[in-house]
């Protein structure tokens, strides 16, 4: 088995991964919302347009947000 990241072989100590570095990297990738399933519910879309009008109307969170 090779490490989904590097392709390096895997560790057993950090299976599926070959180091806590591939590890880390995969968690900030969930983290990040870069494994995130796309959904075509209209009721996960209309939340998702709510919190981001939210957002767009508290000039506040938006200083929190890197980009």
């Amino acid at each position: 088995m090779s490490c989904p990241i590097c392709r390096k072989p895997t560790e057993a100590k950090f299976r599926p991964f070959c180091s806590k570095r591939c590890a880390d990297i995969d968690l900030g990738r969930w983290m990040g919302g870069d494994y995130a399933i796309p959904s075509t519910d209209p009721e996960d879309m209309e939340k998702a347009a709510e919190a981001f009008e939210q957002w767009l109307n508290d000039p506040e969170a938006q200083k929190d947000k890197p980009h």
